[in-house]
């Protein structure tokens, strides 16, 4: 994992407690499946306590507690959790996260959907502080996009959130994103654009995506707002900024990798959206270490 050097997310706004509840109460009823746990129903026995700590195996960004414990509380277990770290907290390894206490069983029950959930989310987090870390000497701000893992993209996007990145919309319903195909069918960047500016409300966010310097023009022309510059090497990123002058909002989208960021985000675009941050994060190695008492 890469060194993460940008201080902890600071007022990270939580998961709201209803999405948290449903999706580990999914995740559980498909592991547990019908009759629980039979390992440890058979092998541990019901009076059994023990004591567990959540340990990072690598360095990364936190992202997820709140899932897992989530999990460890779920069916009245009797689970007791202290957090020693925050979603946004920088890890290195062997950095306790949490210590988990009380019933053996329902411990060892709920352990898998805890680090799926918590290594998952974490290693969204670390990869997009990787990125931010990397064009913290730019203006450009690191965003997600829609490829995200279907049911999860409210904690994914989250994720993103705990790692410094920013969120582009959530879906189809809050905001209007002009691709190409549309343009093919509405007939043209003009328009497509006029089109949307006549339909939507005032609170509705306009973005168009272009593919060359002329529909940029053409973009702007049309009084494009928000402006999607999709598969552009640097230079024509650099001229596009250079051409619109602050008459909109620039996003880059396409290709983008820590190997190409840097200079994508020294073209003096606003915005960086990347979709491998949620699509291909690799997970984060935390584990859970037990102790019997």
């Amino acid at each position: 994992m890469p060194n993460l050097h940008s201080p902890r997310t600071q007022d990270l706004p939580p998961l709201p407690a209803l999405t948290v509840e449903n999706l580990v109460q999914a995740a559980l009823a498909e592991d547990w499946g019908r009759t629980g746990d039979i390992t440890s129903q058979n092998v541990i026995p019901a009076s059994a306590k023990a004591h567990a700590v959540i340990r990072a195996r690598e360095a990364g960004r936190l992202a997820g507690l709140d899932l897992a414990e989530a999990a460890f509380r779920a069916n009245n277990s009797g689970l007791t959790s202290i957090r020693h770290k925050q979603d946004g907290d920088l890890l290195a390894p062997n950095d306790d996260v949490a210590t988990i206490e009380g019933p053996a069983r329902a411990l060892l029950a709920a352990e898998r959907v805890a680090l799926n959930y918590l290594g998952h989310l974490s290693g969204i987090a670390s990869k997009t502080a990787h990125l931010v870390d990397l064009v913290a000497h730019t203006k450009a701000q690191i965003c997600d996009t829609r490829k995200t893992t279907p049911g999860l993209r409210a904690v994914e996007k989250y994720a993103v959130r705990a790692g410094g990145g920013a969120n582009h919309r959530f879906g189809l319903d809050d905001a209007i994103m002009i691709k190409d195909n549309h343009i093919a069918v509405a007939g043209g960047i003009t328009p497509a654009l006029k089109a949307a500016q006549s339909g939507a409300g005032h609170m509705v966010a306009i973005e168009i995506e272009v593919d060359t310097l002329a529909q940029l023009d053409e973009a702007l022309a049309a009084d494009a707002r928000i402006i999607l510059l999709d598969n552009m090497t640097p230079e024509q990123l650099a001229e596009a900024v250079a051409r619109t002058q602050g008459r909109a909002i620039l996003e880059a989208s396409g290709r983008v990798s820590e190997t190409t960021v840097v200079a994508i985000a020294e073209s003096g675009v606003d915005y960086i959206s990347v979709g491998a941050i949620t699509h291909s994060a690799a997970t984060l190695d935390l584990g859970l270490d037990i102790d019997i008492s």
